[in-house]
């Protein structure tokens, strides 16, 4: 086997933000010795995130998305600036899909959580304009894969509670393999 490629970035500023990459090292499948001011990286699996502004925590939630698309084997792509109304591009045998990422640390009744879909003017995203939501529950480091047709054009807030009988999204849980085209 060859040496592992790496490269380094510095000086990269989030657009918007005042965070500010310093230092990272990527190699083909995980990236180490990232030094980002502005954010404070979980130290435990409990994903206890520290990031007080929803804007930067959702781009660290882009972030997170992209790194665990990438290890299943899917080719990631950003799109330049923030006029897309998808935050992400997957590719897998040339087929591409819009990924629109969502996050959430808000709790609600226990173990359930709760955000809200929306797109601009805070209205529901309309049909052709995304292929998937991945919404991230911080807190349980635990990903759903949601086909837009799952939500449909009407469904602005939706609700998990992982574990429970009844629990309506729990087909799309870690369902990484739906950006492949394959709904196993």
């Amino acid at each position: 086997m060859g040496a592992k490629k790496q490269f380094q970035v510095s000086g990269f500023k989030f657009p918007g933000s005042k965070s500010r990459i310093s230092k990272v090292r990527v190699s083909k499948f995980r990236v180490s010795k990232a030094k980002v001011s502005g954010f404070k990286f979980p130290v435990s699996k409990s994903r206890d995130i520290q990031i007080a502004h929803c804007k930067e925590r959702g781009e660290w939630a882009e972030l997170c998305f992209m790194e665990r698309a990438a290890r299943h084997g899917l080719r990631v792509s950003k799109p330049h600036g923030e006029s897309a109304p998808y935050d992400v591009v997957v590719e897998w045998e040339g087929r591409f899909r819009r990924v629109q990422v969502k996050s959430t640390i808000y709790r609600r009744r226990g173990e359930s959580y709760s955000l809200n879909v929306m797109g601009p003017g805070r209205k529901a995203y309309r049909r052709g304009v995304v292929d998937f939501v991945a919404v991230y529950l911080i807190p349980i480091d635990r990903w759903y894969i949601i086909p837009y047709e799952a939500l449909g054009e009407s469904k602005c807030s939706v609700h998990f509670k992982p574990g429970g009988i009844r629990q309506k999204y729990e087909e799309y849980r870690e369902a990484w393999e739906r950006l492949k085209g394959s709904s196993q």
